[in-house]
């Protein structure tokens, strides 16, 4: 089992940058697939980007593509989504989330999911 904390989001500019971090407990983490998801108001919670166990693969939305990027630390049990060029648009709580089968894309199954963290950005 793993627990999931995130941190990092706030309010930005449209056009501004946040890096939004997720700690993971237990020393498995290196067997879990990663994702970050993001729930807008009146929306379904979506699959923004996704990482392989060893950090070789990800997947990106094509609403991200080019402005947010995934990394990880399996030393440090953590992932990092760094969102650059924000938009409006990009407005939502986001999700971290674990694959205890090692998938990272939508067709995923993730079993767990930290709390969330709200990112708002300002027009």
């Amino acid at each position: 089992q793993v627990q999931l904390v995130e941190s990092g989001g706030g309010l930005v500019q449209a056009g501004g940058s946040l890096r939004l971090s997720c700690a993971a407990s237990g020393r498995t983490f290196s067997s879990y697939g990663m994702g970050w998801f993001r729930q807008a108001p009146g929306k379904e919670r979506e699959l923004v980007v996704g990482i392989s166990r060893s950090g070789g693969r990800v997947y990106y939305a094509d609403s991200v593509k080019g402005r947010f990027a995934i990394s990880r630390d399996n030393a440090k049990n953590t992932v990092y989504l760094q969102m650059n060029s924000l938009k409006p648009e990009d407005t939502a709580v986001y999700y971290c989330a674990a694959g205890s089968y090692g998938g990272y894309t939508p067709h995923s199954v993730f079993d767990y999911w930290g709390q969330g963290t709200q990112v708002t950005v300002s027009s």
